[in-house]
């Protein structure tokens, strides 16, 4: 029998030891954080306010933005403290809890991406019965349901990771508490756990995939026998955001597992881990605002009531 010292904290190793590029993180890491959450803020509040947003497909965006300000700011805040402050020490249950919420809000933002190719296939392929299809009450249902699969699919590879033991090391290759550099320090056995992390990572990715290919494979048919150009042209401006966040999303997540070698995997899980959880959310807001007309137009019209009350 080993003695085990029980862990009561980790030291998240971070990105770089260089003050200087310290400096250029904290400073690019901050403004890319106020910018994802003022940006998403922004249009939470349009798509409440506003009527003319008070569609299925805003109130999905709705939710969407709110997965991406939760996602940022369960990964970014707590980095951008340890570098500023230099404390990178995070207790055992800090860790745990940092995990459950990153990998909630992830696997619930992929199942919510499929929901939303859904309902651009209801708005194209079937538009005479879109508001029946898509009513306030399915559109609903649907958003619980993205939570409750992901927490489903979560908590038994968590429930299990409880019960690691850490015995040689505390130190976590990383800037947040991630599954893989956390099993890896682990001195009792990890085999059943990463087998049930790679097989929900998997079965998340097919599924989701699966669904917003066939979404669009339906969508481009019936958008080609459109007669005119210009019904073509606006059937597919209607996706075209929703087509580059699900790219950003899904290319991320393909690069992140296709590793030039053992050696690299951490750093470029790293470097990728850090683009996705700031410079993802950050674009969200710019790519539906400045590819979506209803959008610019609520703001500018927010905007002159502002303007309005404040001259009153």
């Amino acid at each position: 029998m080993r003695n085990h010292t029980a862990i009561t904290a980790f030291i998240l190793l971070g990105l770089t030891e260089d003050p200087q590029l310290q400096v250029l993180l904290f400073i690019f890491l901050f403004i890319t954080y106020i910018l994802s959450v003022t940006g998403n803020l922004i249009i939470i509040i349009l798509t409440m306010v506003d009527p003319k947003l008070k569609t299925p497909m805003y109130f999905f965006l709705q939710n969407f933005s709110f997965l991406e300000i939760s996602f940022t700011t369960a990964c970014i805040p707590r980095f951008i403290y340890s570098i500023s402050s230099g404390d990178r020490t995070i207790t055992y249950n800090a860790c745990f809890i940092q995990l459950f919420f990153t990998d909630v809000f992830v696997v619930t933002e992929f199942f919510l991406l499929a929901t939303m190719s859904y309902d651009r296939y209801v708005a194209i392929c079937k538009p005479l019965h879109y508001m029946m299809i898509m009513s306030n009450k399915v559109c609903k249902t649907m958003i619980t349901c993205c939570w409750m699969t992901a927490l489903m699919i979560i908590l038994p590879p968590l429930s299990l990771g409880f019960r690691l033991e850490f015995c040689d090391s505390n130190i976590i290759d990383h800037f947040v508490c991630d599954a893989s550099p956390i099993l890896k320090i682990a001195c009792s056995d990890t085999w059943l756990i990463e087998q049930m992390v790679i097989a929900c990572a998997v079965m998340t990715f097919i599924i989701t995939f699966i669904c917003v290919l066939l979404s669009y494979i339906y969508i481009i048919r019936t958008i080609l026998k459109f007669p005119s150009v210009q019904q073509r042209k606006k059937a597919f401006s209607t996706c075209s955001s929703h087509i580059i966040v699900v790219s950003i999303t899904y290319g991320s997540c393909i690069f992140i597992y296709i590793k030039p070698s053992a050696k690299e995997e951490t750093n470029i899980n790293k470097g990728v881990s850090v683009l996705i959880s700031s410079i993802s959310p950050m674009l969200n807001p710019f790519i539906y605002t400045l590819r979506n007309k209803q959008v610019k137009q609520g703001f500018s019209d927010s905007l002159k009531k502002i303007a309005f009350l404040i001259r009153k």
